[in-house]
């Protein structure tokens, strides 16, 4: 069983995405949190396996608790969600410890795929992020890319 902390300010994305989770007979969602501080909070209690987390949120951002939680809880795995595919974000989300990045509008069965590379030990980016990014992470394709 992979456990899932989902930390998002917006309610409908978060229940969004468990309901997606739930459906998942081997995946699941332990915990929500609806800011940063909330987040770090939640993941230091529960230390899930995977923790999915929205980069731009109130109080603490997405970038700032990743680091918190990478700090707190060094086997969980974090895969950062966002609406932004600007270079800046995704360095700064791997910078603070990042295994992921996968945008907003492309959650479906890349999250799943997403939550089963980082709990093996792989990064996952989607498409469009991965050309992006190509300098910035290991040369092998099959290990970060959706």
């Amino acid at each position: 069983m992979i456990t899932i902390l989902l930390v998002d300010d917006h309610a409908y994305i978060r229940k969004g995405i468990q309901s997606l989770l739930e459906s998942t007979p081997d995946i699941v969602v332990t915990a929500t949190a609806a800011n940063g501080v909330e987040g770090v909070a939640k993941a230091l209690s529960h230390q899930p396996d995977v923790v999915i987390i929205d980069i731009s949120m109130p109080f603490m951002n997405g970038i700032e608790a990743t680091k918190q939680i990478r700090e707190g809880c060094p086997h969980t795995h974090v895969l950062a969600l966002s609406i932004f595919p600007d270079k800046e974000f995704v360095q700064s989300a791997l910078q603070a410890g990042a295994q992921g990045y996968l945008l907003k509008d492309q959650i479906g069965d890349e999250l799943i795929e997403a939550i089963y590379s980082l709990h093996s030990g792989r990064r996952f980016f989607s498409r469009k992020i991965a050309g992006m990014i190509h300098p910035y992470v290991e040369e092998d394709n099959e290990s970060w890319v959706g």
